[in-house]
């Protein structure tokens, strides 16, 4: 599933568009890397309006990123609005730091828009990485901690691949903390 790239933009129903739109937490089930096990995982992401989402969470390693680098065919799986969908998806974990950096910074300004976020410290962060970029300073001084934070972040690119389907029961309950 991971060459069969979608050929047009995909028709999502309204509610799955709201969910995209609105939520900030997606769960998605993978394969265990070395069990073979289905997995099942929570935590934040994006959306591009379009196909894509990025999903991302705390810095540090995540068992999760190494089961999607091991098997990227992932299915999503909508959580925060009463109404479940499951959507076929194929992810990619991004490692470059050029290429990660807008994706994460997407990231961190709608985690930002979280009623409980410190909006005044993301809002903060964000613009003085922003501001690093467009001038094309050094990671250096204070840029250099948001850097290396940034580095540990995992960072996974999802392709929706196919129909939304609606669930008649809860989506699967998180299998793992990490």
């Amino acid at each position: 599933m991971a060459d069969n790239q979608p050929s047009g933009p995909l028709t999502l129903p309204e509610p799955v568009q709201d969910a995209l739109t609105h939520d900030f937490f997606i769960r998605f089930s993978t394969t265990g890397r070395r069990s073979g096990a289905p997995r099942t995982s929570e935590t934040t992401f994006v959306w591009d309006g379009l196909q894509t989402l990025i999903i991302s969470g705390y810095p540090g390693k995540r068992d999760w990123v190494a089961n999607i680098a091991a098997n990227p065919d992932v299915m999503l799986h909508t959580v925060e609005r009463g109404v479940f969908y499951d959507l076929p998806a194929t992810a990619r974990v991004i490692l470059g730091r050029e290429e990660r950096t807008p994706s994460l910074l997407a990231f961190l300004t709608h985690w930002a828009e979280r009623p409980e976020a410190p909006r005044r410290i993301f809002n903060l962060i964000v613009g003085a990485i922003r501001f690093n970029r467009r001038l094309r300073l050094p990671w250096w001084g204070p840029f250099y901690l948001i850097r290396r934070m940034f580095d540990r972040m995992p960072c996974v690119e999802i392709t929706l691949q196919g129909t939304a389907v609606r669930r008649t029961s809860y989506p699967p309950e998180p299998s793992s903390s990490r």
